[in-house]
């Protein structure tokens, strides 16, 4: 027997990091016990089970009774992760993850069920070869004045220096389009940072809350996340963020934070998702789980678990990529020099 400990452990994107731990149930090595142990950890402590049960039926219940009758003795690894897997799959969260030594089980149907509707070969064209690279941002002034900033991760924050740089650097154009398409995350303070930059004064940009017990809606009271202005160099011009379905995790909350901040529109389709802040433990077999158990919401205290909607949603068209056109960026671009949405089609 092997005793079950389950690790809570905040992601950077918390203020402060905080680890704890909770004695569990022993449950067994063998299929039988780290099917138990994964369905009990998921049960008590995975934070969306009312809102996919809204959106698509998901009953955590029924799930352990189909996928109960699967366990044998004679399962091999392989075959038991197969399974494993496939039960925490009906959860349809990106942050849900199982980790062994030769695979990791996931679901992304939030991005490949959908076109990708970016192409790194029109944004390569976009950017030319006098680029400028800073803090993994690449950004540079378009042929008609409009500034670029191409953000595909939020794996490290910018340095402060970083951001004034680029800011002063982009100051003369007309507006700013931030390409944060297939930006899949990283930390939360890295997508604050980058949106501080677009507020002059404190606001709400949406709420959060932490799981307080076993049950499936034990939750403490709502509290706010607020965005406060930086102390650089703020962007004071149009800005236009664009997305698409592989947006996810913190770079769905910075579209959350721009969709606050004036003068900004996001453009694309909508996004991935993803606002439950991960956790992690293991089970007796040692493979590490991930799941969602601190659940963030928008201002208007709705879950953006299955993405944001833009202001306007457009999808790359085919006529225009064959002309080395990317429709998005167009679009784009001319709400900053002063076009109206219908002027754009």
């Amino acid at each position: 027997m092997r005793r079950l400990t389950l690790f809570f452990l905040y992601i950077t994107a918390m203020t402060a990091c905080i680890t704890s731990c909770v004695d569990e149930e022993e449950y067994a090595d063998n299929p039988r016990g780290n099917f138990e142990a994964l369905w009990r950890i998921m049960d008590e402590h995975y934070c969306f089970f009312e809102a996919k049960g809204k959106e698509y039926g998901l009953d955590w219940d029924e799930v352990r009774s189909r996928y109960s009758v699967q366990m044998s003795d004679n399962l091999t690894e392989d075959q038991l992760f197969e399974i494993l897997g496939n039960m925490l799959g009906e959860l349809r969260d990106g942050h849900v993850n199982m980790y062994s030594a030769w695979d990791v089980a996931r679901n992304w149907s939030w991005k490949e069920d959908y076109p990708s509707n970016y192409s790194d070969t029109l944004i390569r064209k976009y950017l030319g070869t006098d680029y400028r690279i800073a803090a993994g941002m690449e950004y540079r002034v378009l042929d008609d004045n409009t500034g670029y900033l191409r953000c595909k991760s939020f794996s490290t924050a910018p340095g402060d220096g970083n951001l004034d740089e680029i800011l002063l650097f982009l100051a003369p154009c007309n507006g700013l389009i931030i390409d944060l398409r297939d930006n899949s995350g990283g930390m939360l303070t890295a997508a604050e940072k980058l949106a501080a930059r677009f507020t002059n004064e404190e606001i709400c940009v949406g709420y959060m809350q932490h799981k307080t017990g076993p049950g499936h809606n034990d939750f403490s009271k709502m509290e706010e996340q607020r965005l406060k202005p930086a102390k650089g160099l703020r962007w004071q011009k149009r800005a236009v963020v664009l997305t698409n379905r592989a947006v996810y995790s913190a770079a769905n909350e910075f579209v959350k934070y721009m969709k606050c901040c004036p003068g900004v529109t996001v453009v694309g389709d909508r996004t991935g998702g993803g606002a439950g802040m991960p956790y992690t433990s293991e089970l007796p077999i040692g493979w590490s789980v991930r799941f969602s158990a601190c659940p963030m919401y928008d201002t208007d205290r709705q879950t953006t678990e299955f993405g944001i909607e833009p202001d306007y949603r457009v999808s790359l068209d085919n006529a225009d990529m064959l002309r080395g056109r990317d429709t998005i960026i167009e679009y784009a671009r001319r709400i900053i020099n002063g076009g109206t949405a219908e002027d754009t089609h």
